[in-house]
């Protein structure tokens, strides 16, 4: 398993961006809570799910399965 940036350089900007405007909350999301404080709580779930392969909500980061 592994987690990896997005390799689509103007995505991983744009939510960085993003991320700078809301001091760290998913930018993608209007609620701003722990839950969506980047790294996101579902994201952190996903991870943890041996079969789960693919994209956090904002697409920032990518986990894979090896």
């Amino acid at each position: 398993m592994a987690v990896k940036l997005n390799p689509n350089k103007e995505i991983v900007d744009t939510i960085k961006e993003g991320l700078k405007k809301t001091g760290g909350y998913c930018p993608c999301r209007t609620e701003r809570t722990d839950d969506t404080k980047c790294m996101c709580k579902e994201f952190k779930k996903q991870i943890k799910d041996p079969n789960f392969e693919g994209y956090c909500h904002c697409m920032l980061y990518y986990k894979t399965i090896d």
